[in-house]
């Protein structure tokens, strides 16, 4: 869920061109379709409880902690640009900056 509104905050604010939010927006998406196809073969009892499935489990929410530690101080870098942005003589708007603030 948390993946989804990132991606949608993120996808709704301003992007300038040297922007590194292109990794933010792709840990999003595959943190959240990722997740998704991992509860329906949850729910659908494919795991059969073997073992095997929790070293799996294990190794895919390492590798999304990692993803989304790693986009989150992408995000905030960013979001300390916009707010000096927001400051300029022609500043961008000010709700782009709280909504950074509300992805991060």
């Amino acid at each position: 869920v948390f993946g989804g509104l990132v991606w949608i905050l993120v996808a709704s604010t301003h992007v300038t061109t040297p922007n590194p939010l292109g990794w933010v927006m792709f840990v999003s998406v595959f943190c959240f379709v990722m997740t998704f196809l991992w509860l329906i073969i949850f729910a659908c009892g494919a795991h059969k409880n073997s073992s095997a499935w929790a070293t799996v489990d294990f190794f895919y929410h390492l590798i999304a902690v990692v993803f989304y530690l790693s986009a989150s101080v992408i995000l905030a870098y960013m979001t300390i640009i916009i707010k000096e942005w927001t400051l300029q003589p022609t500043p961008l708007p000010y709700k782009y900056y709280q909504i950074d603030i509300a992805a991060v």
